[in-house]
């Protein structure tokens, strides 16, 4: 049971505290609620490189590393889909320094011509890097847009196209910041050696003269269920063959995620998992299989990937996932391997809570869903996934109109 404090300041920031004694360290956690699926269709991959340019210096602090450092803390940032979300982690007798660092730059961030110009380019060096020039890189840029039509799920948190982040303009770039880096639009949670009264005071000396510069009002379009299976083959300079299947599963908001993520967990978690013990152990076609879910705010994909053992005939490799996953919305599995995937997910969970900054991120995140105590009801919702729950869940996911699939072909040698 993690404990923890709730309070919200006049301009909407929301502030969680956690009291933990056993570390000198305390963790701070900044959730900003903006995602890739929050840009503009024509200007995407703003939130990722806003992910960037927010270590670029703010007008009262130039460089954002060196103060942290000297204090001895450490930080790091992620964006996805749906936030984007700050950290770091600082001696105890050093947590106002953090105060200070976050606050300038969710308040006045430096918009210099030359911060714009150096993140724009590690950006553009990531896209090529990790996208472009990396074997089966390009397999979210092809599989997203094949799966979602509508929704802007549709791109990847790098952005559609490369060109998106190179026309970035200055206006672009501060127009995006004010209506989203805003005290309203963020969460903060503080874990560590703290009280709840210190951290007000802190909060209100920092925070709170920070105004919104902005506003906005989430109006996403839902993605229309698919009616007919999708495919894309695709020829790639890669080792060997693979495929990737995408099936649209439920918002990791309702109630059914949970039995959906034990599927996946079921299909593969693990050596003795269904994917892997038939396929690459018993039937030796795939060198590596996976299955796992997005998870997303909105509603998601569980996916199945799997790398070929060379000479096997792409039909026999997909014929073989589809016997596997269509047999889950056949047959009831055994009571022992479900209880098997739900102490696997039950102790990984509770490892998720063993450090300040872990407990820091995921109130932030339970929070954006909700309620921060969602943290305290995870495993209690996993347990309570039936047999028929899997049967039922299954049936619905795994039909032929919901995939969409990626055959992708290693080019022939000449």
């Amino acid at each position: 049971m993690i404990d923890f404090k709730k309070f919200e300041l006049e301009n909407g920031l929301k502030v969680i505290v956690h009291k933990d004694s056993s570390t000198p360290i305390v963790a701070m956690n900044i959730l900003y609620d903006v995602g890739a699926r929050d840009e503009d269709p024509e200007k995407t991959g703003f939130a990722h490189l806003f992910e960037h340019l927010m270590f670029g210096g703010s007008e009262n602090i130039p460089k954002y590393d060196l103060p942290l450092e000297n204090a001895g803390g450490e930080n790091n940032a992620f964006t996805n889909n749906d936030i984007t979300n700050y950290y770091l982690t600082i001696p105890k007798q050093n947590l106002e320094l953090a105060f200070w660092l976050e606050s300038d730059r969710m308040n006045q961030l430096a918009f210099s011509p030359k911060s714009l110009d150096v993140q724009r380019n590690v950006v553009i060096e990531e896209f090529k890097q990790s996208y472009l020039n990396q074997p089966y890189g390009d397999v979210w840029l092809l599989l997203r847009p094949l799966a979602y039509k509508v929704h802007p799920y549709q791109w990847s948190t790098i952005g559609k196209d490369i060109s998106h982040i190179e026309n970035a303009t200055m206006e672009d770039v501060k127009g995006f910041y004010d209506r989203f880096y805003n005290p309203s639009n963020a969460i903060m949670v503080i874990a560590g050696d703290v009280d709840v009264e210190q951290i007000k005071l802190l909060s209100e000396k920092w925070f709170a003269p920070i105004t919104n510069k902005g506003f906005f009002k989430r109006e996403l379009p839902e993605e229309p269920v698919q009616k007919e299976a999708r495919a894309l083959t695709v020829e790639r300079d890669v080792p060997i063959d693979a495929i990737y299947k995408a099936y649209h599963i439920c918002s990791r908001k309702d109630a059914n995620y949970y039995a959906t993520d034990l599927i996946s967990d079921v299909l593969s978690n693990g050596n003795s998992s269904r994917l892997y013990t038939r396929l690459v152990k018993e039937q030796k076609l795939f060198s590596e299989i996976n299955a796992y879910v997005t998870g997303d705010i909105d509603k998601g994909l569980l996916i199945v990937t799997g790398k070929l053992v060379k000479g096997i005939k792409m039909a026999d490799a997909e014929k073989a996932i589809l016997m596997e996953v269509e047999l889950l919305g056949k047959t009831h599995i055994e009571k022992d391997e479900l209880q098997k995937v739900k102490n696997k997910i039950e102790s990984s969970l509770i490892f998720s809570e063993t450090s300040a900054l872990n407990k820091a991120m995921n109130l932030a995140y339970s929070e954006l869903m909700g309620d921060a105590d969602l943290i305290n009801q995870e495993i209690g919702k996993y347990s309570a996934v039936t047999i028929d729950d899997i049967l039922r869940i299954s049936k619905n996911i795994f039909k032929a109109e919901n995939s969409s699939t990626i055959y992708y072909y290693a080019k022939k040698q000449s």
